[in-house]
């Protein structure tokens, strides 16, 4: 599945590189019970085409209605927030108490410039490579720049005494990318509760007669023994790394390799013996006390769980508070 962000500019970059009036919305802030994260975004064409979401619900609507007959962002980037009043909540479908701010760029075919072109095109190759991009918009200087970034994914911004915009920085990024060390009842759970989320969510199990058996849509399973699957794919910042196959073999050999790679979630599920039994044999293998400090055993959050399906919640939901915790410190 591909990655919102990514699917959103690489659709920007088509209608720009072909000189077609769009516009680029991007969720700004929230308050209250909102349906997106800051940082989401959508692009629409006048035609009335879309890729991305700002809410899941008529803000979509309402706005490209808006765009398509020049009410709103006709020539300056603009910024405007639902679900200030009751009407708006009610009319928008937006959750109980929820607003949202969102930034509006236009891109006119007059003004598309190869400048332009260029920065978004390099948000693209950035993305498409997994990696984090930086956008800073100053409006007071009229100025634009992008460059790598190890950031996580989130965006900032400043406004003036008179509540005027001043700048926007964004660093966008690829989506959290889980992988599975094994095939179970728990990895079936957990890759569908991933999907759901908006993960990237991949399977590794090197037992064919388990990998026969896995028929999760939209991941991507792989065959080979973990170790070369979490080196050539899940080395990355943005990266989630589980192992749940019950087999040591499989699971500390992936393991070993997920401690060289970049991820920012090691776990391994295993009761408090089997966890311990886990440490042991690691460091035996050559793994420092360093590296192990990294290792989520037991798994997930403590939240009593005992089912396969609990299970999978208290991982995801670790994950996630983990990813929230990053964002906050970046």
């Amino acid at each position: 599945m591909d990655d919102m962000h990514l699917a959103v500019i690489s659709q920007l970059n088509q209608w720009l590189e072909d000189r077609e009036d769009c516009w680029l919305c991007t969720v700004l802030n929230t308050w209250g019970s909102a349906p997106r994260l800051p940082g989401s975004l959508m692009v629409c064409n006048r035609q009335g085409t879309m890729v991305g979401s700002l809410s899941g619900g008529c803000v979509e609507d309402d706005l490209v209605s808006m765009l398509e007959k020049n009410e709103l962002a006709s020539v300056n980037t603009t910024y405007k927030i639902y679900g200030e009043t009751d009407e708006d909540v009610e009319k928008f479908q937006l959750p109980c108490g929820g607003t949202l701010g969102v930034l509006i760029e236009p891109f006119h075919r007059s003004n598309i410039s190869d400048d332009v072109i260029e920065r978004f095109q390099i948000i693209e190759r950035q993305l498409q490579q997994r990696l984090c991009v930086e956008r800073h918009c100053d409006y007071m200087e009229n100025n634009e720049t992008v460059r790598s970034s190890v950031g996580h994914p989130g965006i900032n911004y400043q406004l003036n005494n008179e509540g005027e915009l001043v700048c926007v920085e964004h660093i966008l990024g690829p989506s959290t990318h889980l992988m599975i060390i094994g095939i179970c009842e728990v990895a079936r759970y957990l890759a569908q509760f991933a999907l759901a989320t908006g993960y990237r969510v991949s399977v590794c199990d090197p037992r064919p007669e388990m990998a026969e058996q896995w028929n999760i849509e939209h991941t991507t399973l792989f065959t080979a023994m973990p170790d070369d699957t979490i080196r050539d794919y899940s080395a990355d910042l943005n990266s989630a790394i589980v192992a749940v196959s019950h087999d040591p073999r499989i699971d500390d050999m992936g393991l070993m390799d997920a401690f060289d790679s970049q991820a920012f979630y090691i776990g391994a599920m295993g009761s408090e013996k089997t966890s311990e039994k886990r440490r042991e044999r690691l460091q035996l293998l050559g793994v420092s006390l360093e590296d192990l400090s990294r290792l989520r055993a037991p798994i997930g959050l403590d939240i009593h769980s005992k089912t396969p399906a609990e299970i999978a919640i208290s991982i995801l939901a670790e994950i996630i508070s983990t990813v929230g915790r990053q964002r906050i410190h970046a």
